[in-house]
């Protein structure tokens, strides 16, 4: 995973890129404490917020692999099971 800073609130997230579909990101501290649309959008419901990603962040992110510099995983997993 690549650390990455987010342009709007400086917060620090790990992602990494499996497909132009998936994107894994990992909060390294409380999202509703660190990220101001997070905190937004707990404090409108009063309670814990519920929103699908930090759009913010998520333009970060697609800025970074537009100029390269975040690519897709070259991670891969063993399939469980044999193979016969």
């Amino acid at each position: 995973m690549e650390s990455v800073t987010c342009n709007h609130c400086s917060n620090r997230v790990l992602v990494e890129k499996y497909s132009e579909a998936h994107t894994s990101i990992q909060w390294l501290d409380d999202a509703d404490r660190v990220c101001p649309e997070f905190a937004r959008a707990r404090t409108a419901q009063e309670g814990r917020a519920w929103i699908p990603t930090c759009h913010k962040l998520q333009q970060t992110i697609d800025d970074l692999i537009v100029s390269g510099q975040i690519g897709l995983s070259l991670r891969s997993y063993p399939v469980p099971g044999r193979l016969e």
